[in-house]
């Protein structure tokens, strides 16, 4: 990829980050209930009557490791959403680790070092 293109790329992802806190507060702003597809267990519950199987099983599996993709001093105000951001920062640089992780062990597979 030219440095160019790169260059684009990074900035169109550091502007998706920034914008992520619009999950939270368009949701408020609007009296939406919770941001889509981010409810527990009983907001799905009291949407759709009832708990899905899968959900109600595998629902104490996974913990997040950023609950509410905040911390918990950061609970209000314009902390929360520096701490959405920084969840958004966290995510993309473990999607981008892994990937390019995997690329090159691929390319040694491939005998493309």
């Amino acid at each position: 990829m030219k440095g160019s293109r790169l260059k684009k790329l990074w900035i169109g992802i550091g502007l998706l980050i920034l914008l992520s806190p619009l999950g939270l507060i368009l949701p408020k702003v609007f009296k939406a209930g919770s941001a889509w597809g981010e409810w527990s267990a009983e907001e799905i519950e009291k949407i759709v009557g009832y708990i899905p199987k899968g959900i109600k099983k595998f629902s104490d599996i996974w913990k997040s490791p950023i609950p509410d993709y905040s911390f918990s001093e950061w609970d209000s105000g314009i902390k929360s959403y520096i701490g959405y951001i920084i969840s958004g920062i966290i995510g993309v640089l473990l999607v981008v680790g892994v990937s390019i992780l995997i690329g090159k062990i691929l390319a040694r597979k491939n005998g493309n070092t």
